[in-house]
């Protein structure tokens, strides 16, 4: 086992952690929350595509295990979001109901972010080698 396949963890927890302080921090604003809002997601968004050029092109990953790596990260973010939404509630003295809710977020946020990004980052992935590929076959001409 090689060092960088031992290591294919730590860019999924950074991102991770990198995902869910987009989401806390540019929701603290209360002025302008649509504008912020866009930019956690635009940021985020950038972050998403490079991690998929990372996964492909630095570490040589495979479609699905590059898929796997940006999904786990961005579901990691999810978690890490739902926890941030359950200490909000608790400090502010949530209902019953919508503690419930929170609480079941902590499962349902990572797997309704992580499937999708699954499925976005493998055809990405692929869109992405396919591009880098047909540019260099027009450049070594």
């Amino acid at each position: 086992m090689t060092d960088s396949s031992r290591n294919w963890w730590i860019p999924v927890a950074v991102l991770g952690v990198t995902y869910t302080i987009i989401g806390i921090v540019f929701a603290l604003p209360a002025a302008h929350a649509q504008m912020w809002r866009l930019a956690a997601w635009t940021l985020s968004a950038v972050f998403y595509g490079s991690h998929i050029w990372y996964e492909r092109f630095r570490r040589g990953s495979s479609h699905p295990r590059a898929a796997l790596h940006v999904a786990l990260a961005a579901g990691l973010g999810a978690f890490g979001l739902a926890v941030g939404a359950n200490i909000h509630a608790y400090h502010i003295g949530s209902t019953g109901h919508h503690r419930l809710l929170l609480i079941l977020s902590l499962a349902l946020w990572p797997l309704i972010t992580a499937v999708p990004a699954f499925c976005i980052a493998l055809v990405a992935s692929w869109v992405l080698t396919r591009v880098v590929r047909r540019r260099n076959d027009i450049g070594a001409d």
